[in-house]
């Protein structure tokens, strides 16, 4: 296998069996050769771990998805890259809120905020800020209930201040991705796309046939219409057009009273 400079010298194979048994334990093997691949294309060092494999629960497929997340640690990487990264806030947090999820107590901050700096090319300082809310982030123990992780309950505070400088971070270096992190799409689930709840348009009933025009009633009118049409009081047009309204015309009767026009263009 070829290497570049962020992959240490040594097979495939043999990375892949590291990384197995030391950063991603218990991980199945086609999740870490993902990783690798993953690390690999951002021409990042797979050994620090900069993303993570996170079991997300696809509602389609019904089964638990291994899913490669960057995590925190990529993103600041990415920001320092730049060189223009300046700097991070201490986090804010809101009040604490003390409640029962599934029968679980926990207490977390209601919100944390995180500022980001960014120093400009024309040598000043922006300030990026992000708010970010616990019960929008944290990770379920499991699908079924409302009651947070091991993680989420343990670190509160630490969880969710993750997930704000994350944001952060995204909105000052829009160039370093927009995927969310490993901390923010822990215990999701990929959700079905939206459906079509727009009322169905129903099929209009074909029109009903008009009846025929008789050739008898044609050559009946004919002589009635001529002097109509003589006198300008009305045209072969419109004698047309209001048959068509009642009554089904052929071919031949249409051009019939066509004609009507060129014998008044004759007898002029």
């Amino acid at each position: 296998m070829k290497q570049d400079d962020n992959t240490p010298a040594m097979s495939e194979a043999a990375l892949v069996e590291v990384l197995s048994s030391s950063l991603y334990p218990g991980a199945e093997k086609n999740s870490v050769v993902m990783v690798l691949a993953y690390c690999q294309a951002a021409h990042l060092d797979p050994m620090l771990k900069p993303v993570h494999i996170v079991p997300i629960w696809n509602t389609k497929t019904k089964k638990m998805q291994d899913t490669v997340m960057p995590g925190i640690g990529l993103y600041r990487i990415q920001a320092a890259r730049t060189g223009q990264y300046a700097g991070i806030s201490e986090p804010e947090y809101g009040p604490p809120v003390t409640a029962k999820l599934s029968g679980v107590e926990v207490t977390y901050p209601e919100w944390c905020r995180v500022t980001v700096k960014r120093q400009m090319s024309n040598g000043l300082v922006a300030e990026y800020t992000a708010n970010e809310r616990w019960l929008e982030n944290y990770a379920t123990s499991s699908k079924d209930t409302a009651a947070p992780n091991a993680m989420w309950k343990r670190r509160a505070f630490a969880q969710l201040a993750k997930c704000a400088e994350a944001q952060a971070l995204r909105k000052a270096f829009p160039e370093v991705g927009s995927a969310p992190t490993a901390d923010e799409m822990e215990g999701k689930a990929f959700e079905e796309p939206a459906r079509d709840v727009s009322p169905r348009q129903h099929a209009q009933p074909e029109p009903e046939a008009l009846p025929a025009y008789s050739d008898e009633l044609l050559t009946e009118n004919i002589v009635r219409w001529q002097p109509l049409i003589d006198s300008n009081r009305t045209s072969p047009e419109h004698l047309i057009a209001t048959i068509s309204s009642k009554y089904t015309l052929s071919p031949a009767q249409i051009e019939k009273i066509t004609n009507l026009k060129a014998l008044d263009g004759d007898s002029a």
